[in-house]
């Protein structure tokens, strides 16, 4: 299951923390890997669970993006 995956009565309530996103990050490389290597054996069909997961995983980095303050150009250095 994914680490982006909150239950919904905690949804809103939990603080998103690096080690979090870090886990995202490394779980969204995997998925990219297995996607790519069931395309290439011609099971396209097969990887649709795991781009859904990929997709819901993007959209929440998203979303935490967009709550996040807008960073500085000297924070950015």
């Amino acid at each position: 299951m994914s680490v982006a995956f909150v239950p919904d009565w905690l949804r809103g309530k939990a603080v998103v923390s690096q080690e979090t996103i870090q886990q995202l990050l490394e779980e969204n490389d995997q998925l990219i890997r297995c996607i790519v290597e069931y395309q290439n054996k011609g099971w396209a069909h097969e990887c649709v669970q795991y781009q859904q997961v990929l997709h819901r995983n993007l959209i929440y980095l998203a979303t935490i993006a967009d709550a996040s303050p807008a960073s500085t150009p000297e924070a950015m250095e």
